[in-house]
């Protein structure tokens, strides 16, 4: 994917994330909502609204998920496992095709600032998994700590910590 972000003060404010072998593209900036963009032009997207006793809709990637992840969402509870790689994780959290996202594992500011602006407008959240928001503030930092992409529920994500 190509991904481009404004950050402004620590907070990711626009968000272009653009997957050349699918043409599509999800856009994200602050007030004016989050998009995706293809074939049949550009359409708003949200995030989903999690319903108490489903099984959650969780994306992924298999080259990533390791004994933390296991955990983790052993104490999710019931879920179906979506494999994806790349930022269109979060990109599917924000346009409803997933409920969560864990990503307890290295990434770079630079591989989530994008897609964290179109998950924010869409009306999800980028946590750590303290249960704080993910920041660009620190920029000494290239790595994130852990964090999870979520859409709407009641669901207690810093309960959950990582293992």
């Amino acid at each position: 994917t190509v991904n481009i972000a404004l950050v402004e003060n620590g907070v990711a404010i626009l968000g272009v994330v653009y997957a050349p072998v699918l043409d599509v593209a999800y856009l994200g900036l602050k007030g004016m909502g989050a998009f995706k963009v293809d074939a049949n032009g550009r359409h708003p997207i949200q995030v989903a609204e999690y319903a108490e006793g489903e099984a959650w809709r969780v994306v992924g990637s298999r080259s990533h998920a390791g004994a933390e992840t296991a955990a983790w969402l052993e104490k999710l509870g019931a879920h179906e496992m979506v494999s994806m790689g790349s930022s269109l994780k979060l990109c599917l959290v924000a346009e409803g095709a997933a409920d969560v996202y864990p990503r307890l594992g290295p990434t770079s500011l630079w591989d989530t600032a994008a897609a964290q602006a179109v998950v924010e407008q869409a009306g999800g959240a980028v946590i750590q998994i303290d249960g704080a928001p993910l920041s660009y503030a620190d920029t000494a930092q290239v790595l994130n700590p852990y964090f999870i992409v979520h859409g709407k529920s009641a669901q207690d994500w810093a309960a959950l910590g990582a293992s």
